[in-house]
């Protein structure tokens, strides 16, 4: 026999969680030789932990289900999967807000205390602590694999269209300016959606799932810190994310500081869970194997197939053929009298931008009533994608209708707080660059503009061109 000598250390078994489970129908499904007992303090938290983590990740909305059942299954449809993904329950609205939280709270802390007075001589809740990590286990992973694919096919931060980049950087809100500043290194956009893929497929596995959780953590704690401080609507949901990473890390936690900060002897836990009838390990796989195939599979075949076709934050239906660009405003007349360029006028147009797509903005020196939905929106139709005016100060954006036939413009104003905003415009292209526009404004007075394409180079296109080790020329 070995003896110990007085600087010898013995390592103590964690009784909690040191041997595998068995089945036991006498015992519950989880039990364990000499299970410890629990605190009544920790059997209180876990208790409101309990409900308030099962209320937060498991959909009680019928709605909810009734979605599932009819998702769209178009390759290039990834928004219902999207939508689903980001669940929440919600008592105020369809914004989530910290107010929704404290209901959660409240009612768990009335099942809390009628579960303490219904079930007084429990040891410890061993079996339900297990269910629900893999419960947040796999609600955190679609949590983060939703968002990680748009950014691995960066679709989340677009390029900046021409109209944002013929804006003035004290025009746009912060939060445009941190996704537009995300949004021009489509590679490192790709690079943080591998790390959130990367974590959320750790969380599949109960043996990598703390692996996981270091990754989430840091990548989520950022993005909350980012929503905050650039006044972002994410706030409410990345920490929903944090708090499931913290629960899920804190199983391990101690035996981690024990041994990386403590450099102390740790014994890891060593739980197993084992389905011994044939049909639990069946139902198992079946869950399994769907999750994975909905959640990973299917998605980002849809993400991708999606990113062929472009960015879904900028509308999709085609512009006046070959006239994207920027155009100098040489002429403008108001009721058939000629008004000079004035940057203090507000009826005056300063410039105009055409984008690729049925876009028409115009620079002037009109107040601009700020649009900020500032939440992760997949807009249905071009009507919902409007990414390229949200955030924005210095521009007015028009969505417009071809008449080909007639040669007439139809223009609606696209922010919400000019809704029911319509011009009608007749064009002219007497050349390749010119662009006449007449007609009558929102006030009826009748507008008449001449608009010559300005051969504008930027910056961020040429260095694209040009390469790391290329040269510009502008």
């Amino acid at each position: 026999m070995n003896k110990l000598t007085k600087n010898s250390t013995v390592l103590q078994p964690d009784t909690r969680f040191s041997e595998p489970a068995r089945l036991d129908d006498s015992k519950g499904l989880f039990a364990q030789r000499e299970p410890a007992a629990w605190t009544e303090p920790e059997k209180g938290l876990f208790r409101f932990s309990f409900l308030c983590f099962f209320i937060q990740a498991v959909p009680l909305d019928p709605r909810f289900y009734g979605d599932l059942l009819t998702i769209h299954w178009d390759k290039y449809y990834y928004r219902d999967l999207f939508n689903l993904s980001r669940y929440a329950p919600r008592f105020f609205g369809p914004v989530d807000t910290f107010a929704n939280w404290g209901v959660v709270a409240l009612i768990a802390l009335i099942g809390k205390v009628i579960w303490t007075l219904r079930d007084r001589d429990r040891r410890n809740y061993n079996e339900l602590y297990y269910v629900l990590r893999v419960i947040l286990r796999y609600r955190l992973a679609i949590g983060v694999l939703a968002y990680g694919f748009i950014k691995l096919f960066p679709m989340q931060a677009p390029l900046p269209s021409i109209s944002n980049l013929n804006t003035a950087y004290g025009d746009f809100s912060a939060w445009k300016l941190f996704s537009m500043s995300l949004g021009i290194v489509p590679s490192y956009e790709s690079f943080l959606g591998l790390v959130e893929i990367t974590g959320g497929l750790l969380l599949l596995n109960r043996k990598t799932a703390t692996i996981g959780t270091l990754i989430i953590l840091p990548f989520t704690g950022n993005v909350f810190m980012s929503n905050l401080a650039y006044e972002g609507g994410e706030y409410v949901y990345s920490f929903y994310l944090i708090t499931m990473a913290l629960f899920l890390f804190a199983f391990d936690a101690v035996p981690l500081i024990r041994l990386l900060s403590l450099e102390l002897p740790t014994k890891p836990h060593r739980f197993k869970f084992v389905l011994t009838e044939p049909w639990q390990r069946t139902a198992r796989l079946v869950l399994k194997s769907a999750f994975i195939f909905f959640g990973v599979i299917l998605y980002g075949y849809k993400t991708y197939a999606a990113y062929q076709l472009g960015p879904y934050q900028f509308p999709q239906a085609p512009g006046l053929p070959g006239a994207s660009g920027l155009y100098n405003v040489t002429e403008f007349r108001l009721n058939n009298l000629v008004v000079p360029y004035s940057r203090e006028d507000s009826a005056r147009w300063q410039d105009v931008v055409f984008e690729k797509w049925a876009t028409l903005s115009i620079k002037s020196n009109r107040p601009v009533k700020l649009h900020q939905p500032n939440t992760e929106q997949i807009g249905l139709t071009d009507a919902d994608r409007d990414y390229e005016l949200a955030g924005s100060a210095g521009r007015h954006y028009y969505t417009y209708q071809i008449d080909a036939v007639r040669h007439l413009l139809t223009l609606e104003n696209r922010n919400p707080n000019y809704a029911g905003e319509t011009w009608q415009l007749h064009y002219e292209r007497p050349s390749a660059s010119r662009i006449i526009l007449s007609g009558r404004d929102q006030n009826r007075d009748s507008v008449y503009v001449v608009l010559d394409k300005l051969n504008k180079k930027y910056l961020l296109n040429e260095a694209a061109k040009a390469g790391r080790r290329g040269t510009l020329n502008l």
